[in-house]
């Protein structure tokens, strides 16, 4: 195989901006002398350009600004009463939720980050490239049409998606492997059959007005959307093998399935085993291995058109690494980095069984997971 390019939309004002220091990832605490910077900041994505610049596939990487997203591409996905509030907030900087903050000025890095999706997936579909990497900050995958949440504002997934079906797109898939439930996409897509969307994620529950979804596997869309919502929620302490197993098993014949006419990952690294913002055990390897399941897929079902676009990833040295792994895998590249952490605890013995368990108890088992005939 012959490893293919990469193009990478960044722009550098999505560095700009940092939420206050505090408790962890919410406010400060009077409790504490010292507050610590919140996870959702800028230099993890640094590093993440850093090590795409700097490591062995850097010759294969062309890197292109992003477009400011207008309000008109933001409300393909979001309702116009919550962009007013948004851009209310960005007057002087506010708190949406406890954990959820929007620094004054912060919008122009939303709407960048939202500008920058947009157009790695309209480079895809206009053939200059078969893969793309928007590289962004703060994530979307928690922003619901109408709710801020979980650092999150405008759902950079929803509107790309939204935009490619404007283009021509008869079939968007979503794949969000984040370690936590995408549930702004699903919100958004709840109702729709044109959008098959897939949750690979801690099975952390709601927490909250601002997140009320389960992330269960009851969820499953309504209306015309009935049956085009899966969630895949895992036990803590799932490792590279489970991961790989599951896209295996219930990721790859869903895909084979619908047949989109592309492939958009929400693409957080905060299932590493060394994040501080999830309980998961995969590694470089895990990731490189997952990325390279879903280009075989693109491959086979759309002309190779994949896009991934960043959400979580929180601690600022192993995710980048983990975001490199992916880079890697999406185009073809062997993981010529070396994982700097990992230990990796095998959980081959395990990982049929958890799989096992959620394919049985999963409703949409027969409508998805049955193997199909590659096409």
């Amino acid at each position: 195989m012959t490893p293919e390019r990469l193009a990478v939309f960044f722009d550098d004002i999505v560095l700009a901006v940092r939420t206050p220091d505090g408790l962890f990832d919410q406010m400060p605490s009077p409790l504490l002398d010292y507050q610590l910077p919140s996870v959702e900041g800028p230099d993890r994505i640094a590093n993440m350009r850093s090590i795409l610049k700097r490591g062995p596939m850097a010759g294969d990487i062309d890197w292109f600004p992003g477009h400011a997203a207008t309000d008109a591409e933001i409300l393909l996905f979001h309702e116009a009463p919550y962009l007013a509030t948004v851009k209310e907030w960005d007057k002087e900087g506010a708190w949406a939720t406890s954990t959820t903050y929007l620094p004054k000025g912060g919008l122009a890095a939303v709407r960048a980050s939202a500008g920058c999706a947009i157009d790695a997936v309209r480079h895809v579909l206009a053939g200059k490239v078969r893969r793309s990497y928007a590289l962004v900050r703060p994530p979307g995958h928690h922003a619901a049409p109408a709710v801020a949440d979980g650092y999150c504002f405008v759902n950079a997934v929803g509107v790309a998606a939204l935009d490619a079906l404007s283009r021509g797109c008869r079939r968007v898939a979503v794949v969000d492997w984040d370690v936590h439930h995408g549930n702004g996409t699903q919100e958004g897509f709840y109702e729709r059959a044109d959008v098959l969307t897939i949750s690979i994620h801690m099975d952390h529950g709601p927490w909250g007005a601002s997140h009320p979804q389960t992330g269960g596997v009851d969820e499953v869309g309504r209306g015309t959307g009935k049956g085009y919502n899966i969630n895949l929620p895992l036990p803590m302490g799932c490792g590279d093998d489970t991961y790989i197993h599951l896209t295996e098993t219930c990721v790859l014949p869903a895909l084979d399935r619908f047949k989109p006419d592309l492939i958009i990952v929400a693409n957080g690294q905060d299932a590493g085993q060394f994040d501080p913002n999830g309980r998961q055990l995969v590694t470089m390897r895990g990731f490189h291995r997952l990325a390279g399941l879903l280009r075989d897929a693109a491959d086979r079902l759309c002309a190779g058109r994949l896009v991934a676009i960043q959400e979580g990833g929180y601690n600022p040295a192993h995710a980048a690494f983990c975001a490199y792994a992916i880079a890697a895998g999406l185009t073809g590249h062997a993981l010529d980095i070396k994982d700097p952490l990992a230990f990796y605890p095998e959980d081959g013995p395990l990982a049929e069984a958890i799989v096992t368990v959620l394919v049985k108890r999963h409703p949409l088992a027969a409508q998805w997971f049955a193997k199909t005939e590659k096409t």
